[in-house]
Formats: C-alpha cells, structure tokens, sequence
C-alpha cells in the first residue's frame, strides 16, 4: 500500500521553501507545504490564526487520500484548529510545535508575556505585528551548517501577525487525531522543558538532539522520523 500524503506546516516567518532540504529526502513520497497568512513582509496585509488555520483545512482537503500533517512551533496553533473532522488527516505530528487546547493561545501556553525576542510594532492604523528575531542564526539555527542558516535567515518573512498569538484555539483536533511529538532537545527558541510538558498530550514521542529546526540541520533524521510515521498512520 502507498504511504500517505505528507502536509508540512511551517512556523512563524517561515515559508514552504524552508523545508526544500527535508523534501528532498523524501522524493518518492507526496509531499505538500502550505503558507501561512499570518507571515508576510506587508504588516498591514497579514492574516490571524483562523485564516491560517482555513488555509491548512483548505490544504488537506484537496489531497486526495489519507494525509499526515507535520506542523512546526507556531504552525501546531492552526493545524490544532484547521483539523477537527478532517475525515482524510490520520496523523498531526507536532515538531517543536504548540499542542494547545481549547481556549489556550500562544501568548497564554508561554505564560502570557511576549517573548524576549518579540520584537512588537504596529502600523499607522494600529495593526500590531512581531519583526522576525534579530539573530535568527544563534536563536533558530544554532546547530545549522553556516551557509544553510544563513541562506535560511536572509529568506524570513520581515513579520508575523500580533493577534495570530494571542487569538485562542475553539478546536483542537488532537483530541480525535492520533498525534506524534517530536521535542527538540538543544532548542534556543522553545525551550525542552516545555516541549515536553506539551507532549504529554501527544500518543507517541520522540526526541532530536537538535536545534529548533531540526529539518535544516537534520534532514535525513527527520525524513526517517515522518516516514515511520507514515507507514504506521
């Protein structure tokens, strides 16, 4: 039997091609990535969390046939509320990723104070937005090939949406979907601890010793993690 379709979920400020390395690894399997409108270089045109989350239920939906969907860090937040009654989703797999519940947000899981490197503006009309990290090298890429982190860090989004973090799950799609966890052990950006408080909710877990991005650092060793994922979806 075929694998499923494979559905990634970048994270904030993060586009589809940031994932192009991990992709690679996986060229006989069906592999789709979404973006997201929370993240732009317009901070006037940025989308919240329920339009991100409807760009990723309209995603899965035109896949033909069972789909897993891998989400990474704020990327969890969306898919959590997008999935509730995906018929075709047979796996959320969470990497480094916000496992919320109803009710909760971003801002509220990480104890409702903006993180230190949040950087928070807003536009003429009062639109608030987040300015990607100042050092997106040491805080996302720490264990990343020199070249490769910074390839990644010149191509972030500029912003990503205030409300999209503080808006609150009405869903959460893990409590009907098997889920898997995958903690991030040397992760400078979302600290383990609380990778693996939120994988308390996840039915399988597994562990990296990696970066926050593992699947530029690691590619290979993620590739494998989704395919065993896959087959037994």
């Amino acid at each position: 039997m075929p694998l499923p379709s494979l559905l990634l979920v970048p994270g904030s400020w993060h586009k589809p091609d940031h994932v192009k390395l991990l992709v690679d690894e996986l060229p006989d399997l069906d592999v789709h990535a979404v973006d997201l409108a929370s993240s732009g270089d317009d901070p006037a045109g940025l989308g919240d969390m329920y339009e991100d989350a409807a760009q990723i239920a309209a995603a899965a939906t035109a896949i033909d046939g069972p789909v897993v969907v891998c989400a990474h860090s704020y990327g969890g937040i969306p898919v959590t509320q997008a999935l509730s009654g995906a018929s075709n989703v047979q796996r959320i797999v969470y990497l480094a990723a916000f496992q919320l519940d109803v009710g909760e947000s971003m801002l509220s899981s990480i104890g409702g104070t903006p993180l230190p490197y949040w950087k928070i503006d807003s536009t003429d009309n009062g639109i608030k937005y987040v300015e990607a990290p100042l050092d997106p090298v040491d805080l996302l890429y720490s264990d990343v090939d020199t070249d490769i982190a910074q390839d990644a860090a010149s191509r972030l989004f500029r912003y990503t949406s205030y409300v999209a973090n503080i808006q609150k799950l009405t869903e959460a799609a893990w409590k009907t979907i098997p889920s898997t966890y995958i903690i991030c052990e040397a992760d400078n950006a979302f600290p383990p601890f609380a990778q693996e408080l939120l994988a308390q909710r996840a039915g399988r877990v597994h562990r990296l010793n990696t970066s926050h991005s593992p699947f530029l650092s690691q590619p290979a060793a993620v590739a494998q993690l989704l395919r065993d994922e896959l087959a037994s979806a």
